[in-house]
């Protein structure tokens, strides 16, 4: 009888556990795929360990534009404090408009390994 009982319950487990893996395994939309899918245009900025792809991101002053951060490596996130944008962790995507001109400190705010001190790129808004 308890080995009766025993099999039920692992079966019941099993398909409920089944059944929560296809139902949770649907791959979430990122905010910059949204982003590009609303055709909004973008500042992406892609981090790795240690570094971003680039030196130097150029805007126009008065440019409205979804910044986006993408970890390529390692998990990072920005803040370019002057113009009081700071993204991390599930809020990696924010919409700005650059209306002061200017060169401004890009700084990764997660703390991510020995280089994190150097991990640093400019924003020109110009």
């Amino acid at each position: 009888m308890y080995k009766w009982i025993m099999s039920v319950l692992f079966f019941g487990a099993c398909t409920f556990g089944l059944i929560f893996l296809m139902v949770s395994s649907k791959p979430e939309k990122s905010e910059e795929n949204a982003a590009a899918e609303a055709g909004k245009p973008q500042l992406k900025i892609t981090a790795s360990n240690f570094k971003f792809d680039q030196a130097e991101y150029k805007v126009k002053k008065g440019e409205t534009l979804q910044v986006v951060v993408k970890n390529s490596e390692g998990v990072h996130g920005i803040d370019i404090a002057q113009l009081g944008i700071s993204l991390s962790g599930k809020e990696l995507s924010k919409e700005v408009t650059f209306d002061k001109a200017g060169t401004y400190d890009i700084m990764c705010n997660v703390p991510c390994g020995a280089g994190h001190v150097n991990m640093k790129a400019k924003l020109i808004v110009e």
